[in-house]
């Protein structure tokens, strides 16, 4: 079962949680979208000169979780009215922007409590001057070393940028 399946608590509110949580950890700026094209909530934030995005992607509401239930005996498959559909695509929504407070509330305690630092819990997550977050750079870079054997090259060669 996820993470709050059964909350009430509109995705507003809790965006204004993370916003808040933001601002009292001394983030200089905040902002949080949607991207209806990739299904993603973002949120980003700078603190201590550093710029974090988070990309969190959203359930679909054409999964079949949503539009479809089985029959009483298992067998076979029924349409479930569009009211329904649209009522548990919210919810998996609002679960999933609380599941999002729910792990910076804990990165933000590890930090506070020595146990992390902030580049440890955010660096995947920290953007480069490029535009990508340090994960998105460094997972390609991830495969083909395990793949291949060999490490990257530290410097990209003559011509190369990144973008």
């Amino acid at each position: 079962m996820a993470y709050a399946s059964g909350t009430s608590v509109p995705i507003e509110r809790t965006r204004m949680a993370i916003e808040e949580l933001c601002k009292e950890k001394s983030a200089t700026q905040f902002m949080s979208a949607f991207d209806h094209e990739k299904g993603a909530a973002i949120i980003g934030w700078t603190m201590g000169g550093r710029m974090v995005r988070l990309s969190v992607p959203l359930p679909s509401p054409e999964e079949r979780r949503f539009k479809h239930r089985r029959t009483r005996h298992g067998y076979s498959w029924r349409d479930l009215p569009k009211e329904k559909q649209r009522s548990l695509w919210e919810q998996a929504c609002r679960s999933r922007w609380r599941a999002i407070l729910l792990i910076m509330l804990a990165k933000f305690e590890a930090i506070e409590a020595g146990i992390s630092t902030f580049e440890r819990e955010f660096l995947a997550d920290t953007l480069m001057a490029d535009g990508r977050s340090v994960g998105q750079w460094l997972g390609p870079q991830l495969e083909e070393m395990y793949s291949t054997g060999r490490m990257p090259a530290m410097l990209p060669a003559f011509g190369e940028t990144g973008r």
